[in-house]
């Protein structure tokens, strides 16, 4: 990762999602029940791979998207934040670049198990 792939400002508001202004000038919003369900975290991955194979499997409940929270996040070095949900999750750290990858703003995300 280059520096120019950095964000140049980070914004979370714990109730709605995170904006990221980046060094280009674009700004991406990420909704907070998209970036759960987006999380890079293994187990995440795993049931995003899942999904795609077998229509049965079943998503974990993590109530309504209006009750689900960010009650903390954190810098990881200057590559990733990671962010902790009020269902507990908290094991995924979004890398810029993967956060470039799966911008909702985007018609369709590069990569959606990366």
């Amino acid at each position: 990762m280059d520096q120019e792939s950095a964000p140049s400002s980070l914004d979370l508001d714990r109730e709605t999602g995170l904006t990221v202004r980046w060094q280009d000038g674009a700004e991406s919003f990420y909704p907070l029940a998209y970036l759960r369900r987006m999380s890079p975290s293994a187990d995440m991955r795993q049931l995003r791979d899942d999904m795609k194979t077998n229509p049965l499997v079943v998503v974990p409940d993590t109530g309504p998207a209006s009750a689900l929270r960010a009650v903390d996040a954190q810098l990881v070095g200057h590559y990733a934040i990671r962010i902790t949900f009020s269902d507990g999750h908290r094991t995924g750290i979004f890398s810029w670049d993967y956060l470039r990858s799966i911008d909702p703003g985007k018609t369709a995300p590069e990569n959606e198990t990366t």
